[in-house]
């Protein structure tokens, strides 16, 4: 008798049940289209010649290069100047080319989405909550005449809230580099749900944040859901594509 058999020997095998689970595999099939559609209601945000900052993360998310040149030419067809900020929290080693190489491994570089990606680990301070934690924006999206935010909606490993992994947390952690990643933390997961979406929505307050796209995926990793989000309106719509990911997942 082996070991592993002495070690289980005494233990009683308890009652299963073969269960057969069905997911959702609906996608959206031509996420360029989407993207172009969706992107459609907020021609009337982008000004000729400003300069605007396309937000972009460190997660692999399904169709992501796609969505972000799509949005980059969008921008350069109503006359702006659109760039690629990393936003990625403390991620590629906390250096600026650190989170450019992150980008490169998702396939988002200069040549891919045809921008210009500035990095860099330097920010402004906002802010802060009334328990003293500072909200910080990366500094050149903070000089950008406009903001915006490519992230998928999910649920986050660690904590669970209204908002979890997303929009408003790739706008206080991501947007925040590393301090602003390390000011959200710095309490612990078990205020992160009433942190996260405080800091953003001051930052939301103080910036030039025009709009989000946010997508949820499907159990089998692909966008099942995209949809472009006002920057007022995405404490109250951001929390529907958590439940979404849940349900769908």
């Amino acid at each position: 008798m082996s070991i592993l058999q002495e070690l289980v020997g005494d233990i009683p095998i308890p009652k299963m049940a073969l269960v057969n689970q069905t997911f959702d595999n609906s996608k959206i099939e031509d996420i360029v289209l989407a993207t172009r559609q969706e992107l459609e209601q907020v021609r009337d945000r982008v000004k000729a010649g400003d300069e605007i900052a396309v937000a972009v993360g460190s997660r692999g998310t399904d169709g992501l290069v796609d969505i972000t040149r799509e949005t980059i030419r969008f921008l350069r067809d109503l006359g702006a100047k659109p760039f690629i900020v990393p936003s990625m929290g403390s991620h590629g080693g906390a250096t600026g080319p650190g989170q450019t190489a992150v980008l490169k491994h998702l396939g988002v570089t200069e040549e891919t989405v045809h921008a210009e990606i500035r990095s860099s680990m330097e920010v402004v301070k906002l802010g802060e909550l009334e328990n003293g934690l500072p909200i910080y924006m990366d500094k050149y999206a903070s000089e950008a005449d406009g903001i915006v935010v490519i992230n998928r909606v999910k649920p986050h490993t660690a904590f669970r809230g209204k908002v979890e992994s997303g929009i408003m947390k790739m706008i206080s952690i991501g947007l925040g580099k590393q301090k602003g990643a390390e000011a959200c933390h710095q309490l612990g997961f078990k205020y992160m749900a009433e942190h996260v979406p405080a800091m953003a929505k001051v930052a939301i307050e103080k910036t030039p944040i025009l709009f989000a796209i946010a997508t949820v995926e499907n159990a089998f990793d692909k966008v099942a859901k995209l949809e472009v989000i006002k920057a007022e309106e995405i404490e109250e719509k951001e929390p529907a594509l958590q439940s979404l990911a849940k349900n769908i997942n």
